[in-house]
């Protein structure tokens, strides 16, 4: 009775936004897509609620033949990033909308509403115009909505992206606590993003795609700590994974001009050229490690991302404070060899901190 994509391609106008995509979706779950602004994520969600037809594959739900659905007949629920409300309606309003085209008693919509308005947090705000709220009320008045639909599956588009920092961090917190508690066992929520940390927060099933590919699917905290390629670690991290060209030598790494040791998990690996990644949380200021020249400081809430460069090196470092730097001011930093990575030629992960080791 699941929800089951199988080699699923959509390509209009002969560019792929889907290619061959399958999954298996389980009632009860929750699964993240997660690419970069044009990956295909919207067109995987647009498939699934019936806008979009696939040009290939197959699509079912509860043993039926998704495909030949029609979208109105769908049991489907989607929130968009765009706060898609009725700006004439008031919140009571708006959400009991889609209600009121169904066969349901007044009785039963009423405990519906109630229900989902304690959900999404929004008790006494029945009677405010929607132009009476802030952005992040809006959106929640968009999830309940879909939350009061009952509908068996769920699917956000990118809800945050529209928000500012401290609003989407907030509704990160509550999202993650709707999605926990607030969700019948009988939905299949489908939510898409492309914020590693959304990922990583709400720790659900994670399909990575890339020009509508599937490039890694599996448990959130498996992609983090075990990206299949450069791309997955790329897309994975933000800032993305920092990556440097080198070669291991015995017991050393080098890279330009820069020696390292070579971690106790690289010990399988060959002597040869590798690109070793490593996170910019894990490149810390150490006045007995190697000088870079900063590009650029940036400030990001109570951090601070260097942009440094040594010859034909760059990295960025993540500083868990906000402190104040000169361009082309010289600092020095230290990399935490434990946690490298090695990809191969083919940009394939061959050794990990967290296990994954081919020689």
């Amino acid at each position: 009775m699941n929800l089951i994509g199988e080699n699923i391609t959509y390509k209009p106008d002969d560019q792929f936004h889907l290619n061959d995509v399958s999954f298996n979706f389980k009632k009860g779950n929750l699964y993240t897509i997660l690419g970069r602004t044009l990956s295909g994520k919207t067109t995987f969600l647009k498939t699934i609620a019936g806008l979009l037809n696939p040009d290939s594959g197959n699509l079912s739900f509860e043993d039926n033949d998704f495909i030949k659905i029609p979208v109105w007949e769908r049991n489907v629920a989607m929130v968009y990033q765009q706060f898609i409300n009725y700006p004439h309606l008031n919140v009571y309003e708006n959400i009991i909308f889609p209600l009121k085209q169904r066969k349901i008693s007044e009785d039963q919509i009423k405990k519906d509403v109630e229900e989902a308005l304690k959900t999404v947090g929004l008790v006494g705000f029945e009677n405010r115009k929607i132009q009476e709220l802030s952005g992040g009320q809006q959106q929640r008045v968009a999830l309940a909505r879909s939350l009061a639909k009952k509908a068996k599956i769920l699917l956000l588009d990118e809800p945050l992206v529209n928000l500012d920092y401290k609003l989407r961090e907030q509704l990160r917190e509550e999202f993650k606590r709707i999605f926990t508690q607030g969700l019948s066992e009988d939905t299949i929520l489908i939510y898409s993003t492309t914020d590693p940390q959304e990922v990583m927060e709400l720790n659900g099933e994670v399909i990575v795609l890339d020009e509508g590919k599937v490039l890694q699917k599996g448990p959130a905290k498996e992609i983090f700590e075990n990206p299949r390629n450069l791309k997955v670690a790329e897309i994975s991290n933000d800032p993305p994974m920092n990556i440097l060209k080198g070669t291991k030598n015995s017991e050393k790494l080098s890279f330009e001009n820069i020696l390292i040791n070579s971690p106790s998990h690289f010990k399988n690996l060959s002597d040869q050229g590798y690109n070793f990644g490593i996170r910019a949380s894990e490149i810390k200021l150490d006045d007995q490690g190697e000088e870079f020249e900063i590009e650029l400081a940036e400030i990001s809430g109570s951090e601070t991302l260097l942009h440094l460069k040594k010859g034909e090196s760059k990295v960025i470092a993540l500083i868990e404070e906000v402190m104040n730097f000169k361009i082309h001011e010289k600092v020095k930093i230290k990399f935490n060899e434990n946690k490298l990575y090695a990809f191969d030629q083919n940009e394939e992960l061959v050794s990990s901190p967290y296990g994954v080791s081919h020689g």
